[in-house]
């Protein structure tokens, strides 16, 4: 498996095959991270950080690979990087590909990053964008796998907004991977048309099912997995209310679960979440709308069935995939065993 030079922008561009040697690879680097034994396989390599959207976890996973694999990572803001006002995205890509080995991107448009990878020169990772966000399915992946041992054949259930960054890349994703993918959520907030059809001619090569329907109860029926995210994405804090309205019966909640028939149904969410009052925004829901709990009540949440602090840490170790599978040649597996025989000696 040979990765070097690729881009991730979205799991259009990988195959099953190489998603699933990304995991596993993610898997081998945890291993090391938790036994203390050193990984520096990007010993010399410089990471440039680009930031028009701010987050907690994407920001450390990046800075913490970064610094276990021997990197140096770079950190430019959103006042620090300004696409199209003082410099093109092109002429800012050629600059940073020719003083980076790599560089991820997290912001609004799909087509800034798509743009890097176009004139940069070295590898570019995509952090998040409005449209796509496969960093996080990658490490929601891998949480899977360590929970349930496999991915194929795996029943997965997306709750709330279908049709956001994360609604796009998990049904690609769990077309790719030979899952049972359910979008349950208003019609209005089913997936785009145009990636419907994508992932359905996937999902006939890959063996995967892929269903959208309003019906919550047939949506979770049997379903290994329950996954929601926030009603509303950054920069539509604008529509809560109708969110509110529209979301409300698909509420992650106790009688959900229990609907799925399985004691075993995993919990996901990426993060952050509004399952209490300890937030701004959380207590501002409440004041307006009476609500204690948005997308997932709390006792869901903290249940023995939640895995979003694992999914949370996994950013880590599949960002250490990427980067190290994407900036050396060959088998990164092969260069972790050196670089671990080497520190051991």
């Amino acid at each position: 498996m040979n990765l070097l030079n690729r881009h991730l922008l979205t799991l259009k561009d990988f195959t099953p095959e190489e998603i699933e040697y990304l995991v596993d690879t993610a898997i081998t680097f945890k291993r090391l991270k938790n036994e203390g034994i050193p990984h520096r396989v990007l010993d010399g390599k410089n990471i440039a950080l680009l930031f028009e959207k701010p987050s907690t976890r994407t920001r450390c996973a990046f800075v913490v690979a970064c610094v276990d694999l021997g990197a140096h990572p770079e950190y430019l803001g959103k006042n620090d990087i300004q696409f199209g006002k003082k410099e093109s995205v092109e002429d800012t890509a050629i600059v940073l590909g020719r003083m980076f080995d790599g560089i991820e991107f997290r912001g609004f448009k799909h087509e800034t990053v798509e743009g890097l990878a176009k004139f940069a020169g070295v590898p570019v990772w995509n952090g998040l964008t409005d449209l796509y966000h496969p960093t996080q399915i990658l490490a929601d992946f891998m949480t899977i796998k360590e929970e349930l041992g496999h991915l194929k054949g795996v029943t997965f259930s997306y709750i709330g907004d279908a049709r956001n960054n994360m609604g796009n890349s998990l049904l690609i994703g769990a077309a790719k991977m030979g899952m049972n993918f359910r979008a349950v959520a208003p019609k209005e907030l089913f997936p785009s048309d145009d990636i419907v059809t994508y992932a359905r001619t996937i999902a006939n090569e890959t063996g995967a099912t892929i269903t959208l329907t309003e019906d919550v109860q047939e949506g979770v029926k049997e379903a290994d997995v329950i996954y929601t995210d926030v009603w509303v994405s950054m920069g539509e804090e604008d529509q809560y209310e109708q969110r509110i309205q529209m979301l409300k019966p698909y509420q992650v909640n106790q009688q959900m679960m229990e609907m799925t028939g399985k004691d075993h149904t995993l919990f996901m969410h990426c993060l952050p979440s509004f399952h209490d009052l300890e937030t701004v925004v959380g207590r501002e829901m409440h004041d307006k709308f009476g609500l204690t709990e948005l997308e997932v009540t709390d006792d869901v949440f903290r249940s023995k069935n939640s895995v979003v602090f694992d999914e949370a840490e996994n950013r880590m170790h599949t960002i250490k995939a990427v980067m190290a599978a994407t900036l050396t040649e060959g088998d990164v597996n092969d260069l972790i065993k050196r670089s671990a025989s080497v520190s051991s000696a």
